[in-house]
């Protein structure tokens, strides 16, 4: 006999309270093993697979894609045991289609007690299962994105349960029911589910928006370009009223003049909710600006000699076979020595306790631009690291952000953090401090700009450094002469020698 269990949205961790629906990976009416995945969600970190711990047949599913979901609400209901049940029932129905289907099912069965781990972040451990989709058998008719039943049934051939009447307990969310067949061949690139919200608000079907983003991947701008495309075609494209048409036609048989069109009314502004990531991004930044008096100031530096000394590096590393050397790097190591000298920078403040933390260990965040946003990665226990061990990791952390898989640990912790805007071509900025730290240099572009050597003007390549940083925590003094040190160690790199 089946019973029907339900699968809540688990503890992802890190105090996270919600999470949004970005992606289904089953439907209604298919197999599903102990520990596969089922549904792809946005948290405020990062995107996360959710496995199931039961195995069965998935009855229902709560939330359409784009929906948040608070921690604890329910995500699917699976028949345990339905798959046994249906290829037994199938035994004894019409001859040639109840063997396949309950042979089918009842090999995903397997294990449908549940898998008895706690998910808690990334799920369970174990790989999972291949997904299975089931064949309409006697007694279930589970078609693609269909079912026969409702939660807390084992699925008996009868209609849809009807409305709870009154008196009746609390209705559970109602699940999602596919609409009619589409001609859907894959997954949308789409990692946004605020993309996905947009195209539904204006009803505009994704596989027919070209993406710009990388790899094809559709964008916000992709999707408000081409609902306001529709918006512009529609005045034109609607038909008017039978005597405006015989008008139009009698018009232009006489060599009347064009008809004008009539003024369109002005279009309301698109709502964009701040959840998810962007609404945690939100969060921290206001945060930031509320509670931290913080103060900038900014150098040029002639940033020729770091060049040469990378060229010298990176020519070293080819003839023994040992990778690049990044600019962020050495810019990371660099920042790593000054804060051994000026201490106060690496530092947090306890409003409640009114007292200022000085961290021992230096954990480097920095700026990494992907398609969902900018994320702020974070280098662990930089001060330990060399260029070669700052290089490989921050290349592993920045190719974990572009495919989206970094773990809310990628993302906590950091004590400092490095910003490169140069890489969009700009030459300054004062940002805003990654709450709750003390401090963030910024790294503009670097150019070719006159400069004076020893007396004389030549071209060199000029960099800005702009330190951001909490006046709660050291004065104007310290935070320049934290910024000096690194621009010395930029003009010239030697004086890095006398550090390490």
């Amino acid at each position: 006999m089946a019973s029907v269990r339900e699968f809540n949205l688990p503890d992802l961790g890190e105090g996270l309270t919600e999470a949004t629906v970005v992606r289904w990976m089953v439907a209604v009416g298919d197999v599903v093993t102990v520990d596969q995945p089922v549904v792809e969600v946005e948290t405020a970190k990062a995107l996360v697979e959710v496995p199931c711990p039961y195995g069965g047949v998935v009855t229902a599913r709560y939330g359409d894609e784009g929906t948040e979901l608070p921690v604890g609400a329910p995500l699917i209901t699976v028949a345990v045991g339905a798959s046994e049940e249906a290829g037994a029932n199938g035994a004894n129905g019409a001859a040639g289609s109840a063997g396949p289907a309950g042979s089918e099912a009842a090999g995903a069965s397997e294990g449908s007690d549940g898998s008895g781990n706690v998910l808690v972040g990334y799920g369970t451990a174990g790989s999972a299962g291949r997904r299975r989709r089931t064949r309409p058998v006697d007694g279930f008719h589970l078609a693609d994105g269909q079912a026969r039943g409702g939660v807390g049934t084992a699925l008996p051939p009868s209609p849809p349960p009807q409305a709870p009447q009154g008196g009746a307990q609390a209705p559970q969310p109602a699940p999602v029911e596919p609409s009619q067949p589409t001609h859907r061949q894959g997954p949308v690139a789409v990692i946004s589910p605020l993309v996905r919200r947009l195209a539904r608000e204006h009803g505009l079907d994704l596989r027919g928006i070209p993406g710009s983003g990388p790899e094809g991947l559709i964008l916000r701008a992709d999707v408000e370009r081409a609902a306001r495309s529709r918006a512009e075609a529609a005045p034109a494209a609607a038909p008017g009223t039978a005597e405006g048409t015989a008008a139009g036609a009698a018009g232009a048989v006489a060599g009347a003049a064009p008809q004008q069109a009539a003024p369109t009314a002005g279009r309301a502004p698109i709502r964009i909710p701040l959840t998810g990531f962007r609404g945690t991004v939100a969060d921290k930044l206001s945060r930031s600006r509320r509670e931290i008096p913080d103060a900038t100031c900014w150098v040029d530096a002639d940033a020729t000699e770091l060049l040469a000394a990378r060229r010298a590096m990176n020519d070293h590393g080819a003839a023994h076979g040992t990778g690049k050397i990044s600019l962020l790097a050495l810019l990371a190591r660099i920042c790593t020595a000054a804060l051994a000298r000026f201490p106060e920078l690496n530092s947090t403040v306890d409003t409640d306790a009114r007292e200022v933390l000085r961290h021992p260990d230096v954990h480097v965040g920095f700026a990494a631009q992907t398609p969902r946003g900018l994320v702020v990665p974070v280098v662990r226990n930089a001060h330990d690291l060399d260029a070669d061990g700052l290089t490989a990791e921050m290349s592993r952390l920045t190719e974990s952000a572009r495919q989206g898989t970094l773990t809310p640990g990628d993302m906590t912790g950091g004590t400092f953090t490095l910003n490169n805007y140069g890489v969009f071509g700009v030459d300054g900025s004062t940002p805003i401090i990654n709450h709750p730290e003390s401090a963030m240099l910024g790294v503009g572009r670097i150019t070719e700009k006159p400069w004076v050597v020893d007396g004389q003007l030549a071209v060199r390549h000029v960099v800005q450094l702009s330190l951001t940083f909490d006046h709660r925590v050291c004065d104007g003094g310290t935070a320049g002469g934290f910024l000096r040190y690194v621009a010395d160690c930029v003009e010239h790199p030697a004086v890095l020698l006398r550090t390490l």
